[in-house]
């Protein structure tokens, strides 16, 4: 059996890329760890609680992963705009590549871990933390020494009909187009696509387990609560097939 560790940028990432994934992975009797490098907090945590980490060990154990590590990194935003680093804490962004990298290969070598899954190069949709999991990703695995990368990302095509569905139900979603044009991956690119649909009702209770972004003002809020609200199987008709760009772990 395998060990897969999931590297993400914040709570909740773990859910929309790799729950269907990292359920399979460890309904199949593979051991399952997820690390986040950020808590999805941007103030100080004396202030704002661990609510998000603790949304995120909920989700997983509903997906049946085993561990869940936070590399002890700041949300860094998303906008032109870059924020001082709390009191407490560095923004990931700030954080020297290869401290975060030692941080996370660390964990890859206590775990022995199979396969890494990070971000594609392009962060998926372009956030800054995103971006950064890519790239402390692949030099943690080369510190390593991880067999196998995968870079969890979705086609691009198969993005733009998303979002236009959202706008088509008149869902607030603000999205630059120009930007979505450049997101995540060519469908040409994928190397792995894997079929979750049998894991859909973990995936969308994972989903419902971070109730503050669901039932929040962030941009991505209004289409969270839409996804938590819908039938099974329409769920995993949107949501049932996760996609990777296999990687070589050296540069």
């Amino acid at each position: 059996m395998a060990t897969v560790l999931a590297f993400h940028a914040h709570p909740d990432d773990e859910v929309l890329l790799t729950g269907g994934t990292l359920a399979r992975a460890a309904a199949e009797g593979h051991r399952a760890i997820i690390v986040v490098a950020a808590d999805g907090v941007m103030g100080p945590v004396a202030e704002s609680g661990t609510t998000r980490l603790d949304e995120l060990r909920a989700s997983a154990r509903i997906l049946g992963v085993a561990r869940v590590e936070h590399l002890g990194y700041a949300d860094s935003g998303h906008g032109k705009e870059l924020y001082p680093d709390p009191p407490d804490r560095m923004r990931f962004v700030r954080a020297p590549i290869e401290e975060a990298a030692a941080r996370l290969a660390a964990i890859l070598r206590e775990e022995r871990v199979d396969v890494l899954i990070g971000y594609d190069p392009n962060g998926g949709y372009g956030h800054r933390d995103h971006v950064r999991v890519h790239r402390v990703g692949k030099r943690a695995a080369e510190l390593a020494g991880v067999p196998r990368v995968l870079e969890a990302t979705i086609p691009r095509d198969h993005v733009v009909r998303l979002v236009r569905l959202v706008r088509l139900l008149r869902i607030p979603f603000r999205y630059d187009d120009r930007a979505l044009a450049r997101a995540y991956s060519p469908r040409s690119a994928i190397t792995h696509r894997i079929d979750v649909r049998r894991y859909a009702r973990q995936k969308q209770a994972a989903l419902a387990a971070h109730r503050s972004q669901v039932t929040g003002r962030g941009r991505l809020s209004p289409v969270m609560r839409l996804l938590v609200r819908l039938p099974v199987p329409a769920f995993a008709w949107l949501l049932g097939r996760e996609w990777y760009v296999e990687s070589a772990t050296r540069s």
